[in-house]
């Protein structure tokens, strides 16, 4: 169905092609997943697919790539929409009307389709995306997870022969991601849809994958094969790949059903290894918990002794959206300098809106919300920029210069801060990027990381991130996680909104989890997200009842 003969493209300005020797085929009725670190070229092949490259992006395209037998030198992106389906990284660049049940009709209008037939179809996207709550919602109201849930109905609808998915699940939370994918598989096996999707989080998707195609590094020709020959090699692996190749399972299980068979003497073997320590070391450690957290108990592992300033007050904050839609619902939350605390919960629960009024986006309907002593709605920008910074969603909300050189020296000035500050952010956290890169240029991962960096640059007192692993691989992830270790060791407080269950595992001292605006759980990391089979990470659903939480606790207990 699709098929990838020699194919490489070289942008324009680019000494170096972005990927070639990509030389492949994905048969009709099988889902193949692009892996591979940030930056190798995955979204380029995907938009070679949907004609997006080079017709849109420009450069040069050598080789030939065919879907249904169409050539995509000779057929623009219009003449491939009947065939191909394309959800890219960032939803709200596709979304041509302004509800949700307008742009789920969008595409089939543009084919031509009948209207009763256009009516059956909606109707059916709509329950089997869990959107027919929402169908009369202005799409600008909706939460980033809501809105990539619409992306994906709207190129469903026209029913086409292939779908090109870039990232489907980095805003979903993992019950809503489960449900796409289980609709993605339906349509694999049901109907013999041909599916090419590039995902960072493999936990949610490897088992669903047929082929894996691994991009190496950039330029390097992919490497083909099944998600257990793919895994043994690569790279970038999930938890539970990485959980079986330190206990030397063979072969590697893809799913955690298949560790857990295999778990028991690992289960043993942990057992006593913390055993051992909580003889050795005294009835408060445990090796169980991350490092932060051993040498505390566990009901006072997010507080030192000694009670610190409260850097964050919220009093029965309740926030009404436009249309009267209630977001968040008499909340109290206190934040002290050095805690992390991971929002959670189901897409549409309260988490953004409760970052954005923290940082004075939104004015609370009722209640009191203090940051640093000062109101955040209330407070000039110049001087809330000092006291916390919001690295949202969506980076271009933050980015505006033409190069990343640009950005740097805006953040530079607009901090206060010694010229190269930021600079040097940027380069811990995006190593090999150019300075004349233009934002618009770089991954969806790459654009968040450089708009953290921007925030970081005024060294505010509170954090707040909004989805910051989107699009990041795990290496990626990795230097995001050191960094902001760093910053909570120093006293700075992180506030994160995730759906990245593996992220809060290894960052939260503690998870407060909404539900409908209201706060319905908060604290410790493990005894929340243990106990929620929803948000629990792949190594505490393995070693249940055990509490572990990452493999890397795993390593040192076994060290």
């Amino acid at each position: 169905m699709i098929r990838f003969e020699n194919v490489s493209v070289t942008y324009d300005g680019a000494t170096e092609p972005t990927v070639q020797g990509v030389d492949f085929e994905v048969p009709e009725g099988e889902l193949v997943l692009l892996v591979g670190p940030s930056g190798v070229g995955k979204s380029t092949i995907l938009g070679a697919v949907s004609g997006l490259v080079p017709h849109f992006t420009g450069g040069t395209l050598r080789g030939c790539v065919t879907v249904a037998g169409r050539d995509t030198r000779t057929h623009k992106p219009r003449e491939l929409a009947d065939v191909v389906g394309t959800v890219g990284q960032d939803p709200l660049s596709h979304f041509v009307t302004d509800t949700v049940e307008d742009e789920l009709a969008y595409g089939m209008e543009s084919l031509g389709i009948a209207p009763d037939v256009m009516r059956r179809r909606v109707e059916e996207t709509l329950d089997l995306l869990g959107l027919t709550d929402l169908r009369d919602r202005p799409i600008s109201t909706l939460s980033g997870g809501q809105q990539q849930r619409v992306a994906i109905g709207s190129v469903l609808t026209p029913h086409p022969s292939v779908l090109i998915l870039d990232e489907p699940t980095s805003a979903l939370d993992p019950a809503a991601a489960e449900e796409v994918l289980a609709v993605l598989q339906r349509l694999v096996h049901d109907l013999g849809t041909t599916v090419l999707m590039a995902e960072h989080r493999l936990e949610r998707v490897i088992q669903y994958a047929d082929q894996i195609a691994l991009l190496p590094s950039p330029g390097t020709p992919p490497i083909l094969g099944t998600p257990a020959e793919v895994m043994a090699v690569s790279p970038v692996y999930p938890p539970v790949v990485a959980l079986g190749r330190l206990a030397g399972w063979s072969p590697l299980p893809l799913t955690v059903r298949d560790a857990r068979r295999r778990a028991a003497d690992l289960r043993q073997q942990l057992e006593e290894r913390n055993d051992n320590a909580l003889k050795g070391r005294g009835a408060v450690s445990d090796l169980r918990l991350p490092p932060r957290g051993r040498d505390q108990p566990h009901t006072t592992r997010t507080r030192p002794q000694s009670t610190p300033p409260e850097l964050v007050g919220a009093r029965t904050l309740t926030v009404t959206r436009e249309n009267h839609i209630r977001a968040l619902h008499r909340i109290d939350l206190t934040v002290t300098p050095g805690e992390t605390i991971a929002l959670m919960g189901r897409n549409g629960a309260g988490k953004s809106t409760l970052l954005n009024t923290l940082v004075g986006l939104l004015k609370p309907s009722s209640g009191e919300v203090t940051v640093g002593g000062a109101v955040p709605h209330r407070t000039p920008p110049r001087d809330l920029i000092r006291r916390v910074g919001l690295v949202p969603q969506e980076p271009r909300d933050l980015l505006y210069a033409d190069t990343v050189a640009g950005e740097c020296t805006a953040a530079d000035a607009d901090a206060g801060a010694a010229p190269g500050t930021c600079r040097a952010l940027v380069s811990e956290l995006l190593p090999d990027i150019p300075d004349d890169t233009h934002p618009r240029d770089l991954s969806e991962g790459q654009r968040l990381t450089l708009a953290l960096a921007v925030v970081l640059t005024a060294r505010p007192p509170l954090l707040l991130l909004d989805e910051p692993t989107r699009g990041l691989d795990y290496a990626a992830k990795s230097r995001l996680l050191t960094l902001l270790r760093g910053l909570a060791a120093e006293g700075h407080a992180i506030v994160l909104a995730t759906h990245d269950v593996e992220l809060a595992a290894e960052l939260a001292h503690r998870v407060v989890l909404l539900a409908d605006g209201e706060v319905i759980a908060d604290g410790p990391a493990a005894d929340v997200v243990v106990a929620s089979p929803s948000f629990a990470p792949q190594v505490a659903k393995i070693l249940a009842p055990q509490k572990w939480l990452t493999v890397t606790a795993v390593r040192e207990a076994l060290a």
